[in-house]
């Protein structure tokens, strides 16, 4: 049998394809897969300005659809894989589906909800606790983003470029 390492990484690469359909679409690269005993439910992918949908998070998405599929509000015994740690909103949604266990790539400084910005996840007063693995497949899910990012704002600056030099 594969150990836990070997697991988590196989399902975070299925994540990180998520990710890339994402970046196709001109979305943050984030993706999720909702997994229950070893077997993929659902996955998703940001698609919040393809939907027009600010809370149309990959993890959000992933939850909506292994709901559907699961026939059931509680996603009990599953485990989320996503590629970066998960913001407030999606805290939330993770705590009310009793989803069992994260397994996140790389932190999110700015709005991480587990480790970074805020410790919400397992806060006293949240009524579900949650098994937290982080930092799997780290430089890859974080290379995905900062590279996204960086294209952007080159992009951004080569836009501002031609049009100054139009006036």
């Amino acid at each position: 049998m594969n150990s836990q390492n070997e697991i988590d990484e196989f399902f975070m690469r299925l994540a990180i394809e998520e990710a890339q359909k994402a970046e196709n679409i001109d979305e943050v690269p984030i993706g999720a897969v909702l997994v229950l005993n070893q077997n993929v439910v659902a996955a998703g992918y940001n698609q919040v300005i393809t939907l027009k949908d600010p809370t149309a998070h990959a993890e959000i998405l992933a939850i909506r659809k292994a709901g559907q599929i699961l026939n059931n509000y509680r996603l009990i015994d599953t485990t989320l894989y996503v590629t970066i740690e998960p913001c407030y909103m999606c805290v939330g949604a993770i705590t009310h589906a009793r989803i069992k266990r994260v397994v996140y790539g790389a932190p999110d400084l700015k709005t991480g909800s587990i480790d970074s910005a805020t410790k919400l996840i397992n806060n006293t007063f949240m009524n579900h606790k949650v098994e937290i693995t982080g930092n799997v497949l780290a430089k890859e899910c974080s290379s995905i983003i900062s590279n996204f990012f960086s294209n952007k704002r080159k992009e951004k600056k080569e836009y501002k470029i031609q049009n100054d030099t139009k006036s």
